[in-house]
């Protein structure tokens, strides 16, 4: 895109806007949800872009040149088959349990999050039980579907497990609500309360359950796999796009990347914090992608050569750059209901292309084989 852009001496990002398709061309099918161009309206706002000279080179700061570059990214959202599990507890408690794992993305939190905003109960008073093949069925963590996979199933259990929790409230021993029906109850904030009373004169369901002499109730929930949709209505996909700045220095040969901005479309961002530190990491990886890692092998026996973290080059802290990252906030309500797709991939997608363009506004050589190699850029 950006060399077609070049080419014609046309804007890359103007050049994206003129050609921002209507529907998902190779599916013939509507985007549940793309905001792609406000991508690059607000990534461009934030990184200066309209300061940008086109010409190779003609851009300098503190002896150095700088290079400007930008890149679009996208990834497809879905879901997997899950299954969880919600109890309420007669102190108070709630228990939430799935046998998909956290690697270091937040989905103990998530988990939390879910249950809390379901049931009421704080998120201090929540236990996450992951990562055991004895709970139910969860998935793997791969393809960026883990949270958006989890929201219906747990939702799902919880609404089952508070289904049972009202039916427990009509018969419990000197239960204020003996002689009513479940459908004549509601629960919000982890309270049982009469529909034509509201939540202020409800009992805390530890409360109801203790006096049915019950430790817990349970629900279940499942959630349907979209994933490999033979028939689907939409084209479902997370979008952004990052802008990214270079320092060349051609006297030493030293090339870093000084500044990222990325913007992300990727629906209701669940808990901003861990989503943006998701999005900081991928960046650091796809600087390291760009300009840093490759493995070499031997022509001989085809074994690794520089197998080892002491031989694989990779980004380390002096090598990430200031990172801004914004989201969007356009809940997709075709993932599910709370609108949330994936995260954990795009901040990766798309980096690698970003940093050769900006190398290229930099010193005028395209790359096509990452990483960008200093032998590249002295030829």
């Amino acid at each position: 895109m950006n060399e077609f852009a070049a080419q014609l001496k046309i804007d890359p990002v103007k050049f994206r806007i003129i050609n921002e398709p209507k529907i998902d061309e190779s599916l013939g099918l509507p985007f549940s949800s793309r905001h792609l161009l406000e991508c690059f309206e607000v990534g461009g706002e934030k990184f200066g872009w309209s300061k940008r000279t086109p010409e190779v080179g003609s851009m300098k700061r503190d002896g150095l040149t700088l290079g400007w570059g930008m890149a679009s990214c996208a990834w497809i959202a879905a879901r997997f088959d899950v299954e969880a599990n919600l109890q309420l507890r007669d102190d108070g408690t709630a228990r939430v349990a799935c046998a998909t794992q956290d690697i270091g993305t937040g989905t103990y939190t998530i988990l939390a999050q879910l249950a809390s905003q379901k049931t009421g109960v704080p998120l201090n008073r929540v236990e996450v039980a992951l990562g055991d093949t004895t709970l139910p069925d969860g998935p793997i963590s791969g393809g960026s579907m883990v949270t958006a996979s989890l929201i219906p199933a747990v939702f799902s259990a919880a609404d089952s497990a508070i289904a049972s929790l009202l039916s427990v409230a009509t018969s419990a021993p000197g239960s204020p609500f003996n002689n009513r029906t479940p459908d004549q109850l509601g629960f919000e904030n982890g309270r049982v309360f009469l529909k034509t009373e509201g939540p202020t004169k409800g009992v805390p369901f530890g409360d109801l359950l203790q006096r049915a002499n019950l430790r817990l109730v349970t629900g279940v929930g499942k959630s349907e796999s979209s994933f490999a949709n033979p028939t689907p209505k939409f084209s479902t996909h997370s979008f952004g796009c990052h802008f990214v700045e270079v320092t060349w220095q051609p006297e030493i040969a030293r090339l870093r990347v000084s500044r990222v901005v990325t913007v992300i479309d990727a629906g209701r961002i669940l808990n901003p914090l861990a989503g943006r530190n998701q999005i900081e990491g991928a960046v650091v990886m796809g600087i390291g992608m760009g300009l840093f890692e490759h493995t070499t092998y031997d022509p001989q026996n085809g074994a690794p050569i520089n197998s080892s973290l002491a031989d694989y080059v990779m980004a380390v802290h002096a090598d990430a750059p200031k990172i801004d990252v914004h989201f969007l906030d356009y809940p997709d309500k075709e993932i599910n209901e709370l609108g949330a797709r994936g995260i954990g991939e795009i901040g990766l997608a798309g980096m690698a292309a970003a940093i050769t363009d900006a190398v290229y506004h930099a010193t005028g050589v395209r790359v096509r084989e990452i990483p960008v190699k200093i032998e590249d850029l002295l030829t």
